[in-house]
């Protein structure tokens, strides 16, 4: 079994910054691309970042330029930096990964999900 925890979210005012964390705990051989959704009420999931394993990254053209995915490997964590927050960013976040377990099966996990609400 294989766990993806979030962390980092809350209240921000506009312009300022939050530092998303999703940590994969479990029966991990190796993780492969990972990446942040994100879900506002009455809108589907949307990708907003995705990084894999060779270094490559994805951005949503919206957040281009103000958020940064990195991920340390040694850790089984991928990181979201948030900067130049709008309210357009408020949302669920979601994070995902494509995970080789121990039996070398891949599977996709997603997160529980951490609300980030842009504000003033």
């Amino acid at each position: 079994q294989v766990q993806l925890v979030e962390s980092g979210g809350g209240l921000v005012q506009p312009g300022g910054s939050l530092r998303l964390s999703c940590a994969a705990s479990g029966m991990i051989r190796s993780i492969n691309d990972m990446g942040w959704y994100r879900q506002a009420p009455g809108k589907q999931r949307e990708l907003v970042a995705a990084l894999t394993s060779g270094g490559s990254t994805n951005y949503a053209d919206s957040v281009k330029g103000r958020f940064t995915i990195s991920r340390d490997n040694a850790k089984n964590t991928v990181y979201l930096q948030m900067n130049s927050l709008k309210p357009e960013d408020t949302a669920v976040y979601y994070c995902n990964a494509d995970v080789r377990n121990k039996w070398y099966q891949i599977r996709n996990y997603w997160g529980q999900g951490t609300q980030v609400t842009v504000s003033s």
